[in-house]
């Protein structure tokens, strides 16, 4: 799996003293295993489990092993991969303005696939949704919640 991407990307278990999760890797969308899809607003990665499997929070508040795709969330497949309870897509904002979608993550890169199936590696920073669009020359934002 190589190393793994820091733990302060990403939510820890709940917070028992109602402490804030805000500013973790949001989930665009997913898709459980023979089921619909879910467009999500609460979503989001909890911990790496393998180099595409993120355990993830689900807007039903149950945690699961999600398999990350660099699909729109309407390709989403109905069947995931072994080991996995389902599959989901994070969206990325290239510098450009451009709409990507993340194939991996690494501490400071990702590696994402624009809808033409272009591929790039890019350094990304957490961001706001609506406060994300072209800030940085070189830099990927990525939706935080």
């Amino acid at each position: 799996m190589g190393r793994p991407i820091k733990k302060t990307k990403m939510a820890q278990t709940t917070d028992a003293f109602g402490g804030d999760l805000s500013g973790k890797i949001a989930v665009t969308a997913y898709r459980p295993s023979g089921a619909s899809k879910v467009d999500s607003t609460t979503a989001y990665i909890i911990s790496q489990r393998a180099s595409q499997k993120f355990k993830i929070h689900l807007e039903d508040s149950t945690e699961k092993v999600y398999c990350l795709r660099a699909v729109a969330p309407g390709s989403l497949s109905a069947t995931p991969p072994s080991g996995a309870d389902g599959v989901f897509c994070v969206q990325v904002i290239l510098d450009d303005s451009t709409v990507a979608y993340v194939e991996k993550f690494y501490n400071n890169t990702i590696h994402c696939v624009t809808a033409a199936g272009t591929t790039k590696t890019i350094k990304y920073q957490l961001n706001a949704e609506g406060t994300d669009e072209g800030q940085v020359s070189g830099v990927a934002n990525v939706d935080v919640r």
